[in-house]
């Protein structure tokens, strides 16, 4: 952060955030620091302050790349329920994730997934089109006119793309679920980026077997019947440990090569060729899961392992974003939710690297002094 009065405000607001029992309001945390002047002050800080958050996400992005070197980004949604309509990007809308229409934000988080932990590193708000299309809307909640109507996959994609852009982080396997993108275009974008990917994609992708091991299977046929037809191709894969509390254990797996259509209207772009994964456990249901890949020369126990990784995201993001407070922010403002998801990325990175998940951390003023100097 440019100014000095800024960063002490910036040290305060993750003080709260991992010192505050209870919802991580603005108010809440002004608590710890002074009560109602320091609560105008830190919303000025959040909603109404010049700080820009794309620096503070890559300087924290090569810090935790430094410590704990990135093994795969996980783009991950994030669904925020809302009682009412004024917070930035709410709106009625189907959950995936929940099974159910809600009222709710939605945004993508990209997480830095290493041998021990994982930690976002980058978010990106969707936004419904009766945001955009409204221009009270917009004005109230300083939508930037940068914003433009977008699907929730593309929205995924993007917020991988923000941090390609000048961050100077090393090229890591983008790990998604892609069962409600568009496929192909997911593809198309992540390999434009320079991203090797594995993503999770439903049963009925239809995909043309290019295996060896698998001369006469007919072309089209979706990922579940290629897999049922390789279930002799089946062979038991350790699944290692990932993060701090998985068990390691025998599944299943087999990997067959496929090509993805070109798509209409692309005659000149080739198919394109990947391997498609498939997984699941000894005496349970065959595939479980169906993954497709374009990392070269991946064993399937390497493939495995980064599919995996997804859990520990779901772990970290219950045990340790939640507790931060990353769905607390209940203000109008779109630049205040980004600035607010940034400093509880940055909590989330000191209770993960601290090592101290689910503690209370409020330094002292003194402590704070020193950091601010």
């Amino acid at each position: 952060m440019p100014r000095r009065d800024q960063r002490r405000k910036g040290v305060e607001y993750v003080q709260g955030l991992l010192g505050v029992k209870g919802r991580k309001s603005i108010r809440n945390i002004s608590s710890l620091f002074g009560g109602e002047s320091a609560e105008q002050s830190l919303h000025h800080f959040i909603s109404g302050s010049t700080w820009d958050w794309a620096p503070v996400r890559r300087a924290l992005a090569r810090h935790m790349e430094e410590i704990s070197p990135t093994r795969a980004h996980v783009l991950r949604p994030l669904v925020i329920p809302k009682a009412g309509d004024s917070s930035v990007g709410v709106d009625r809308r189907f959950c995936a994730l929940r099974g159910q229409i809600m009222n709710a934000q939605q945004a993508v988080g990209v997480w830095a997934v290493s041998d021990e932990s994982s930690t976002p590193v980058n978010w990106r708000l969707h936004l419904p089109d009766a945001w955009l299309e409204d221009e009270m809307r917009r004005r109230q909640a300083s939508i930037p006119d940068t914003a433009l109507p977008e699907t929730l996959d593309q929205c995924a994609v993007e917020a991988y793309i923000g941090i390609t852009k000048g961050w100077g982080l090393p090229t890591r396997p983008v790990v998604m679920d892609a069962r409600e993108a568009d496929l192909a275009r997911t593809v198309r974008r992540l390999s434009a980026a320079g991203a090797p990917m594995l993503l999770r994609i439903g049963p009925g992708e239809r995909l043309t077997v290019t295996d060896p091991g698998l001369p006469r299977i007919r072309p089209g046929l979706t990922a579940y019947q290629i897999m049922t037809v390789a279930r002799p191709l089946r062979h038991p894969v350790i699944q290692q440990a990932s993060g701090r509390s998985d068990a390691s254990r025998t599944g299943l797996a087999a990997c067959v090569r496929v090509e993805m259509p070109a798509g209409p209207g692309s005659a000149r772009r080739p198919a394109r060729e990947m391997v498609l994964l498939g997984i699941g456990e000894s005496g349970g249901r065959w595939p479980a899961e169906l993954w497709l890949s374009d990392i070269a020369g991946a064993h399937p126990a390497q493939l495995l392992r980064l599919a995996r990784l997804t859990r520990q995201v779901d772990r970290d993001y219950a045990q340790i974003a939640e507790e931060v407070g990353i769905s607390d922010f209940s203000g109008r403002s779109f630049s205040g939710w980004h600035r607010h998801a940034t400093l509880a990325s940055a909590a989330h990175a000191v209770e993960v690297l601290s090592g101290t998940a689910g503690s209370t951390l409020v330094a002292t003023h003194d402590q704070e002094a020193r950091a601010t100097a």
